[in-house]
């Protein structure tokens, strides 16, 4: 099939920018041949390949451009549009959805799901870190405890900076969980939403006695 070369021109705004679009074009996996050239605010990118090959190139070094904006510069709400992959590719952990948007309401961040998307108004380094501190979290007490009690104790956790491993001790103190011998696991006894207020409650109460 006949070989041809298309070049594009993107432009933009600042170095910050253009590394990250650097960035996520060299780990394009793409049968086309990319070769870019970059000057001040504008990258130029010769694309090389066949027809089909150039058009699928560009339509994913676009796409890439538009997720790359869409991180780094809010939207007139202020907000952030973040793919849930590259989050947790750049944190080099992963945690349930429930868990990351119960951390962001406690921190009183706008946060929502958009077609698979996070829309939130946490920049994006910040919520790197947090989800680093979250996986770390997770790491530490996943075995001995269920999907529904982690939802309460790792957001806490995180954004109270305290061990999750004493929040469950906390927890069974006040009544709101129990140790189950025979799974070898903690587990709520109140719902999710009802632990959750009363642990903060709780946790308040003692940093104003302190």
């Amino acid at each position: 099939m006949a070989r041809a070369k298309k070049v594009i021109t993107i432009h933009v705004k600042d170095d910050r920018e253009k590394e990250e679009f650097l960035r996520e074009v060299q780990r394009l996996n793409l049968p086309a041949f990319i070769y870019v050239h970059g000057k001040l605010n504008d990258l130029k990118i010769n694309v090389q390949g066949t027809k089909d090959e150039i058009r699928e190139a560009i339509r994913k070094i676009r796409e890439i451009h538009n997720r790359v904006r869409a991180k780094l510069y809010p939207d007139r709400r202020g907000l952030y549009r973040y793919s849930l992959d590259d989050l947790f590719r750049d944190a080099g952990a992963s945690v349930s959805t429930p868990i990351l948007m119960r951390t962001l309401e406690i921190l009183n961040e706008t946060a929502e799901l958009k077609d698979g998307e996070l829309v939130t108004s946490m920049p994006w380094e910040e919520i790197v870190e947090l989800i680093r501190k979250l996986g770390e979290g997770l790491g530490e007490i996943s075995l001995q405890t269920t999907r529904q009690i982690r939802e309460v104790v790792l957001p806490v956790a995180v954004t109270r900076e305290l061990d999750p491993e004493e929040l469950l001790d906390v927890l069974v103190e006040l009544g709101l969980a129990e140790w189950k011998e025979d799974k070898f696991k903690y587990e709520l006894i109140k719902n999710k939403e009802q632990a959750l207020e009363e642990l903060l409650k709780a946790l308040e109460g003692e940093e104003n006695e302190n």
